[in-house]
């Protein structure tokens, strides 16, 4: 056995594969599994992105209202544009990456180690609130920047970083082990982001909840008070209102550190490898054909618009929990607590998934998944301050989350092997597929948060008011169970029309590594 040197398009290149002799005394080359240091080090490297994305679906629609107090048509407006200029930003970045060259450390790992310090930044910035009190087009122009500034360095960070997943060496047993133990990590990024954040800023959401409970405003004061701002300032609230944006201040501190080490973890335990029928070399066609050719792919396009609804249903509820919590179920003190057990319920299903993956297959596993999550929903949308049926509720939902994690990721690469073997001459895609993966993600959640938060607006939402009016309070209701009930049951009718089942993945396979003899492979022993 020894390593290998091969050649593609005349080009040279270091391979850490196994040469071996077969039987019949031909040489063939064996694919050397992805060690597992190299695995954890690139799940490590998924951290920021997920910590960063729950932090801001879970808390910044609750920020924006009650924290900066800004108006509710305002905060629509950053939520849903801010979503959607991230979501223009993917296919952006993806381009530019596959028409960027191969450097001493990489081709894809150069976007992720420079654009690392500017997301930083960004990120404790988008939680600074530079004056007590800002006019609503400042506060609405400062707040829009910085979560702009901070979605275009992430966005210049994860795509190379998705797309690393085809590039860790291995074949595609390897890829979707390196991809489970990828969503566990992230997962687990999304319960270490929210209890950092939840615990840190949790406490003054607690306290302000327990001063309005104490609080016996009557109907005719609330009347004639012509600004909720002006009438919290008068309040007891003022103090616990300041330290709350302290407090946010804060958490984006801790988590900004957490971005810098894992980015430095990624950094030093993954070297990229080459994929089959790929040589991470710049792509030579032209952006609108590249992008016509991979949203052109039907198994992609299926894959992509179920995991769309079915993103779009958590996002929707996600993004309301809080303020249900606080303003419908009466259970404002405790909803950082029942995120922190939805995300360690969402932990530690990972394994669970990952084991009825190998045993019944990506697609019946991800079926039995989500269809956990509607009764959850509904149970949790009718009930009111009864926490012991939360906590229940809040861990179906989280094992059901950690199944939306795992497996369409998990099914992606099989959608790029599939086009490579129908077009074994349009190579070093990868970004483009993982690029538009993203956006319709985060394009379908932009819209869903913008919508919501628009709903709340016209329902007569008072940012920083103690009470609600009954209207908000079934908007909340309808927000958080109907509208993503209906939404999981959309991406569920697409997925059942996806096309690549197990036996057309193993099939996918060995087409593969028949192209790759005809593309003139060539393996030669290292001397």
């Amino acid at each position: 056995m020894a390593h290998t040197t091969v050649i593609r398009d005349g080009s040279q290149y270091e391979d850490k594969n196994e040469l071996v002799t077969t039987k019949d005394g031909n040489a063939t080359l064996k694919t050397r599994g992805i060690p597992l240091s190299r695995k954890i080090c690139y799940a490590v490297g998924g951290m920021p992105y997920q910590m960063t994305a729950n932090a801001k679906g879970f808390f910044l629609q609750i920020f924006l209202l009650d924290v900066v107090q800004m108006g509710a048509f305002y905060a629509s407006l950053i939520l849903f544009l801010g979503r959607a200029w991230d979501a223009i930003t993917d296919p952006l970045v993806g381009y530019m990456v596959t028409k960027s060259g191969r450097t001493r450390i990489g081709k894809l790992i150069p976007w992720i180690v420079f654009s690392m310090p500017l997301g930083v930044l960004a990120y404790v910035m988008m939680w600074f609130t530079p004056q007590e009190s800002m006019s609503p087009s400042s506060s609405f122009f400062w707040f829009f920047f910085w979560s702009c500034l901070f979605d275009a360095f992430m966005t210049c960070y994860h795509v190379p970083y998705s797309s690393l997943n085809m590039f860790l060496g291995g074949d595609q047993k390897d890829r979707d082990s390196a991809t489970g133990y990828r969503m566990g990590m992230e997962v687990f990024a999304t319960l270490a982001g929210a209890t950092i954040q939840g615990q840190i800023v949790g406490v003054y959401h607690a306290k302000s909840a327990q001063d309005c409970s104490q609080l016996n405003y009557s109907e005719a004061s609330l009347r004639n008070v012509s600004s909720p701002l002006i009438q919290n300032f008068s309040s007891p609230l003022t103090d616990t209102l300041q330290n709350t944006r302290r407090a946010y201040v804060l958490a984006a501190l801790v988590l900004g550190g957490i971005y810098f080490l894992c980015c430095v973890v990624l950094f030093l335990g993954v070297k990229e490898q080459l994929a089959p029928l790929s040589t991470l070399d710049r792509i030579r066609m032209p952006y609108l054909a590249g992008m016509k050719m991979v949203v052109g792919h039907t198994p992609y396009l299926k894959l992509v618009f179920g995991f769309l609804f079915a993103s779009l249903a958590f996002q929707m509820a996600q993004g309301n929990f809080a303020l249900f919590c606080t303003h419908a179920a009466g259970l404002g003190a405790y909803f950082q607590h029942l995120v922190l057990i939805l995300l360690t319920a969402a932990t530690l299903s990972i394994p669970l998934w990952q084991t009825l993956l190998l045993r019944l297959g990506k697609k019946t596993t991800l079926y039995i998944g989500l269809c956990m999550y509607a009764p959850a929903l509904v149970i949790i949308a009718s009930i009111q301050s009864n926490l012991p049926v939360f906590i229940i509720m809040s861990i179906i939902s989280g094992s059901s989350l950690s199944a939306l994690y795992l497996l369409p990721w998990s099914m992606l690469p099989d959608v790029v092997d599939d086009f490579k073997v129908k077009n074994p001459t349009s190579t070093d895609l990868e970004p483009m597929f993982y690029s538009c993966y993203v956006f319709f993600n985060k394009f379908g959640g932009g819209i869903s948060v913008g919508i919501s938060t628009l709903a709340l607006h016209f329902a007569g939402y008072k940012p920083g008011a103690c009470r609600q009016n009954p209207a908000v309070i079934t908007a909340l209701r309808v927000l958080f169970a109907p509208v993503p009930v209906v939404l999981l049951l959309i991406g569920l009718v697409l997925f059942y029309f996806y096309p690549i089942n197990e036996e057309r993945r193993c099939q996918i396979q060995q087409e593969l590594q028949k192209a790759e003899k005809v593309d003139g492979f060539q393996v030669m022993e290292a001397v």
